[in-house]
């Protein structure tokens, strides 16, 4: 079981579980990606692609659809969708994966106004 401590207005707490989606009763829940160093959020491919840059990845220009990245000294790619706003915690951990130490995934809760 896994979830969120919610207030209510009146101070009583309750445990608002999580079911593996991506919101849960009254909050949005959404996964950024934090380049450990510099604790920021990558919030765009052209800050990815500079960070990437400086880790040793090349980028790939075979598939138009895809945003592909290669490190010349392992066999790992990296692949994301072209459009940013698509970006999913899976590719997210992909990244993690196969650059320990230097990202995070964190989890985002805003709540609702209604």
């Amino acid at each position: 079981m896994s979830g969120v401590w919610v207030f209510n207005q009146n101070g009583v707490v309750r445990l608002v579980e999580s079911h593996g989606g991506d919101s849960c009763q009254g909050s949005a829940r959404r996964k950024v990606l934090v380049h450990v160093p510099t604790n920021e959020v990558v919030t765009s491919y052209d800050r990815l692609e500079r960070i990437l840059s400086s880790l040793g990845w090349e980028r790939y220009y075979d598939d138009p659809d895809l945003l592909q990245f290669h490190k010349r000294s392992t066999v790992h790619l990296i692949s994301l969708p072209k459009n940013f706003n698509k970006l999913k915690s899976m590719h997210m951990f992909d990244i993690v994966v196969k650059n320990r130490n230097m990202f995070e995934v964190r989890d985002v809760v805003s709540t609702l106004v209604n």
